[in-house]
């Protein structure tokens, strides 16, 4: 496996929309998807979609670590890949959440998201996947949904005042 080079904030790649995976079972893909969570893992990042290593296809990789789980609703998750997901809200309740992204390193932002969200698609071995998610799950799964439509998190804050760099925020506490 290798670890792939992630784009920063400022790369076109991450301002482009993403095409779908035509062969979701390519060696190709599977490459891709085992080097893309070597390098979330590597990085120490709870996901990472194909944008952020210079591929303009619709799949990401996600994982949720015990210490993110939230509880019951929200269970440890081991690394996975969701291949050309659909993500939709589940009701209309948003919550406020302490983002990170790997592309924008060193820096996070309290972020507006949906509770909890319905999601599909492929796994890597192309079994449908699909299920509802609420907790950091949910929060990750849009995170990473965002990057395959070109979107990255300060594009969705509502409040800029509410973003720092991680020690700043560290040494001053998070601005809820």
């Amino acid at each position: 496996m290798t670890l792939l080079k992630i784009a920063r904030m400022g790369h076109p790649v991450l301002l482009q929309p993403t095409q779908p995976v035509a062969d979701t079972q390519a060696p190709a893909i599977r490459t891709l998807v085992a080097d893309m969570i070597e390098t979330m893992l590597d990085a120490g990042g709870a996901g990472l979609a194909a944008p952020q290593v210079h591929y303009g296809l619709a799949l990401f990789v996600y994982h949720v670590p015990l210490a993110r789980s939230t509880g019951e609703d929200d269970p440890p998750r081991p690394p996975s890949a969701l291949i050309n997901p659909v993500l939709e809200p589940v009701g209309d309740e948003m919550v406020d959440r302490l983002e990170g992204c790997l592309s924008i390193p060193g820096l996070r932002g309290w972020v507006p998201r949906h509770a909890r969200v319905a999601y599909s698609g492929l796994d890597a071995h192309g079994h449908v996947v699909q299920g509802v998610a609420s907790g950091f799950l949910a929060n990750v799964l849009q995170h990473e949904y965002d990057h395959l439509n070109g979107i990255l998190y300060p594009m969705r804050m509502t409040n800029l005042g509410r973003m720092g760099f991680d020690s700043e925020m560290a040494r001053y506490g998070e601005r809820p």
